[in-house]
């Protein structure tokens, strides 16, 4: 699997040895000796990327940086990788999100694992990220009326009620029903709905 692994260490050696050794893997890779360097040229997280970690350093620390990047949205996984580990700052980091937790000296295959298993991860949020992007974009075509007419029939309302409550008939609900599917490109009521909650038009 390939991809662009950012690691963060303040250490510069260690820098130069990840990156060799993620080179040779197949991946692309881009250091940074502070949290803060990585804050001030984010990412671009519309490639397969995830972030290795070092949890003390100078500045803004590891976990630190993991709630920035919460703080803003970010989907990166996280890969935290320390020559100092205890209870306490794994169990934080990893309820905050972070993808594994490992410690120096790491062995290459279960550097690679934990690296291969962020990256797929990665994936599939920002296939998920896509498709909401999509349904957006198909919400916003819907006209008022039609925007009306989705919202109740994804509350379960007949089309005699909904026609009731906006004061036409029921014929036309129909019509607005089935151009509400057309445009939300959808062919149940059960694909409406679960699109209706994944929008959170229903909270």
């Amino acid at each position: 699997m390939s991809g662009r692994v950012h690691v963060v260490d303040d250490d510069a050696s260690f820098r130069t040895a990840i990156e060799r050794r993620l080179t040779l893997a197949g991946y692309q890779v881009a250091t940074y000796p502070s949290a803060q360097q990585l804050l001030d040229c984010p990412p671009d997280e519309n490639e397969p990327c995830c972030i290795l970690l070092d949890v003390r350093i100078p500045g803004l620390s590891g976990p630190e940086l993991q709630g920035r990047l919460n703080a803003l949205g970010s989907t990166l996984p996280i890969v935290f990788l320390t020559g100092h580990a205890d209870t306490p700052t794994t169990v934080r980091t990893i309820k905050a999100g972070a993808e594994d937790f490992l410690t120096k000296p790491v062995e290459s295959e279960e550097l690679l694992g934990a690296i291969e298993r962020a990256m797929a991860r990665h994936a599939i949020t920002r296939g998920e990220q896509h498709r909401l992007e999509e349904m957006r974009t198909l919400l916003a075509a819907l006209t008022a009326r039609e925007r009306q007419v989705f919202e109740l029939v994804v509350r379960g309302k007949l089309n005699k009620q909904i026609a009731h409550e906006l004061g036409t008939t029921e014929r036309t609900i129909k019509a607005h029903r089935h151009q509400v599917m057309e445009k939300m490109k959808v062919q149940s009521l059960a694909e409406l709905v679960r699109m209706a909650e994944r929008l959170g038009v229903l909270s």
